[in-house]
């Protein structure tokens, strides 16, 4: 009988995702040995403030003072890093393990999207994995996928709902018939959303998985030419004329290939309510691949939270467990691409378009004409006067026109004097 090898651990960052992961180890350590042949033992632990009040009892020998201590001690093998940040201790912590030929599971899409090709680089050199499963989608089992279960496939597309607090607001203002602030106080109540929920409402943490799932799908190296606009200005009347219209608004992170090129974009989008993505409600996210042979597949599932962060954090210390050293992105860097990726100016949108407007003579007119010196043909137009009948509100629906003149009529148009509230625009389907 093979007795079972030890993978030594060292967990860095002990907040709620830290605590969980530190005790289901504990709880699931014999189970976790029978199906990895391999016994994970939980060795250091390290957090900023040890004093701090945790649903945890860790044994005080196992304390690390310094966090860096775990890169360079002999009987650490794996290092999961949860302190978050592209910058400072994730950093330090990060470069100098997989320098010191430890492996590295952990859960930060910033420090991924942003220094990824790096640490891919050192890790290669040093023959040790460099494990992300949990920066993207928490539990949505996105990245092993691609590495792994659709290796076969060429993939052109990948796209959905990759922010639970974003999706939580959107779909909990269409039913509950509740403003942004309102559902944003209770997400933040609820724990869906930070205190700070920056990130999720501007779309720069869509941006940062959107990133490193564009790396893998073409297999390139990542990029920063990628299109971010938050949903942070979508208000109820937005979510109630997309509804009349037969459509739901959701963030979207898009990226396709397209003639060579990649163009990668995150924003709210009207999808036709009887799509499936339509119906993604709450903190849920959903990926979709476009590929071949295999077609269309979906994945879907928690986003956050410590319960599904750690189901990919656990399926990552288990491929380290079975002794799979691989890519971390799939492929060798010498064989990665240097893909371009472009602006999406020049891509083309049907797109909603909604002016707030002084109700007197000629702006209609004035409004349709801006359109048509830009080239921009109106689809359909709908207009809603305020019950003082002094304001209007001009809703216009556009043909496929290129991304930059929907643009420019915007600009053109918010400098009109009976312009009262900054126009919006809302991209509509996944063309």
């Amino acid at each position: 009988m093979i007795k079972n090898r030890t993978l030594n651990i060292a967990i860095v960052g002990l907040g709620n995702i830290g605590t969980y992961l530190f005790n289901y180890l504990k709880k699931n350590k014999i189970i976790l040995s029978k199906k990895n042949n391999c016994i994970p033992n939980i060795v250091y632990v390290s957090a900023k403030n040890k004093n701090k009040k945790r649903n945890i009892n860790v044994n005080k020998k196992i304390w690390l003072k310094n966090y860096l201590d775990a890169t360079k001690l002999d009987n650490v093998d794996v290092i999961v890093e949860l302190i978050g940040g592209s910058e400072g201790p994730a950093k330090k912590l990060v470069f100098n393990a997989l320098k010191n030929k430890k492996h590295v599971v952990t859960a930060n899409k910033a420090l991924i999207a942003k220094y990824g090709d790096q640490l891919s680089k050192i890790a290669e050199d040093n023959n040790v994995n460099l494990e992300f499963e949990a920066a993207v989608c928490g539990g949505v089992p996105i990245i092993r996928s691609l590495k792994e279960s659709l290796i076969a496939n060429k993939i052109y597309k990948v796209y959905g709902i990759f922010n639970g607090t974003s999706n939580y607001i959107l779909s909990t203002m269409d039913k509950q018939n509740k403003s942004f602030n309102d559902v944003l106080a209770n997400a933040q109540k609820l724990g869906y959303a930070e205190s700070n929920p920056i990130s999720d409402l501007n779309g720069g943490d869509v941006g940062a998985k959107l990133k490193i799932l564009s790396s893998l799908c073409f297999n390139s190296f990542l990029s920063n030419k990628i299109h971010i606009e938050g949903m942070e200005y979508i208000d109820k009347v937005d979510i109630d004329n997309a509804n009349s219209l037969g459509y739901k608004i959701k963030l979207l992170g898009v990226s396709e290939i397209i003639n060579n090129n990649v163009y990668q974009r995150v924003h709210p989008t009207l999808i036709r309510n009887t799509s499936y993505i339509a119906s993604i409600d709450g903190v849920l996210n959903a990926v979709i691949i476009d590929g071949k042979p295999v077609g269309q597949s979906i994945i879907q599932g928690e986003g956050a939270g410590p319960e599904a962060t750690t189901s990919a954090l656990v399926s990552d210390i288990s491929s380290i467990l079975r002794g799979n050293i691989k890519f971390p992105f799939s492929i060798s860097n010498i064989e990665r691409k240097k893909i371009s990726f472009k602006n999406i100016d020049d891509r083309f949108f049907s797109a909603y378009m909604r002016f707030e407007v002084i109700d007197k003579p000629g702006v209609l007119s004035n409004i349709t004409n801006i359109f048509s010196k830009n080239k921009v043909s109106i689809k359909r137009l709908i207009q809603n006067p305020n019950k003082s009948k002094k304001f209007s509100s001009i809703i216009i629906i556009t043909h496929n026109a290129k991304d930059k003149f929907l643009n420019k009529i915007l600009k053109q148009i918010q400098k009109k004097t009976y312009i009262i509230k900054k126009p919006k625009l809302i991209r509509i389907g996944l063309n």
